[in-house]
């Protein structure tokens, strides 16, 4: 798995084999408040995540940022297919990552193609060493995206497991 980074804009799109992950623009997400439809959207986009997601950037402006949240494009046909998120800033070195990709596209493994790549890239921002995701136990086929993406059990509180992955080599840095 490889991904790569794009300095065509502002902030870095990572590609991967299949898909583009992308920043949100601020008409994207004014579009996702107001319902309305964009060609550029597979039909069953956005999801209830990716509103709740939208309707935060007011107060959690970095999310917009380089390291924020970015919209998962399906590079065959340019759709929009999700989303993926890191939730910044880091606390204590740790970053917490969230996903999301609509029905229609699920099973083909695109979440655990994104969610590596993401947190691949988060373990290069500055002062980071860990990436984090929770998941609710009730939920086997998140369980299998972190699973694929590289993240191992950490702890399990409730019903909610969390996941982590960390940067190789912590000792030489």
């Amino acid at each position: 798995m490889h991904f790569s980074l794009s300095s065509s804009s502002a902030h870095a799109e990572l590609t991967t084999d299949r898909l583009v992950l992308r920043p949100w623009t601020a008409a994207e997400a004014a579009a996702v408040l107001d319902d309305s439809r964009s060609a550029q959207w597979a039909d069953d986009f956005p999801a209830e995540g990716d509103r709740v997601i939208a309707g935060l950037f007011e107060q959690y402006p970095a999310w917009l940022g380089e390291h924020g949240h970015r919209l998962v494009v399906e590079r065959d046909s340019g759709l929009v297919v999700g989303s993926i998120g890191l939730f910044w800033p880091p606390d204590e070195g740790i970053l917490e990552l969230g996903y999301g990709i609509v029905p229609s596209r699920r099973g083909r493994g695109y979440a655990p193609e994104a969610t590596r790549a993401l947190a691949a890239f988060a373990l290069t921002a500055p002062g980071v060493h860990t990436v984090v995701a929770g998941v609710e136990s009730s939920n086997p086929a998140s369980v299998r995206v972190l699973e694929k993406a590289g993240f191992h059990r950490w702890t399990t509180e409730e019903n909610v497991t969390r996941f982590r992955v960390t940067k190789p080599d912590l000792q030489e840095r």
